[in-house]
């Protein structure tokens, strides 16, 4: 049902890169590059993910409650795009781990601020 999410961003440019780097990870690119645009995913793949100016010029703000899940493969993909997006100056919002019945999860935010997961759902064993 999703096709895409699109998050507001002050600075295109410097979080493109925190973006590629994570997108790296999953196997993705850039689908999508335009002067105040950036979309990562396959086009015609799962939903993507895009950061984008403002269309009306104001400051991108960040929705209380709002989260981007991004699906990884593993629970070791989690843990790696969670150290990513650290690494490329975002800050954690709660470690890898176990959130029970399966749910391995780890949570960080982007350098605007906009709160994601990276998750995967594995049977309990």
């Amino acid at each position: 049902m999703i096709g895409y999410v699109t998050l507001g961003t002050a600075d295109l440019k410097k979080n493109a890169a925190f973006y590629d780097a994570i997108a790296k990870e999953m196997g993705v690119g850039r689908m999508m590059d335009e002067e105040t645009f950036i979309a990562w995913g396959n086009m015609d793949g799962a939903p993507g993910v895009a950061i984008t100016q403002p269309f009306d010029g104001k400051a991108p703000s960040v929705g209380n409650g709002t989260l981007v899940a991004l699906q990884a493969s593993s629970q070791e993909q989690v843990d790696r795009i969670h150290a990513i997006a650290l690494e490329q100056g975002g800050t954690c919002e709660g470690k890898p781990g176990d959130r029970g019945g399966g749910f391995y999860a780890a949570y960080f935010r982007d350098l605007d601020g906009n709160k994601l997961n990276a998750f995967v759902m594995a049977m309990p064993g």
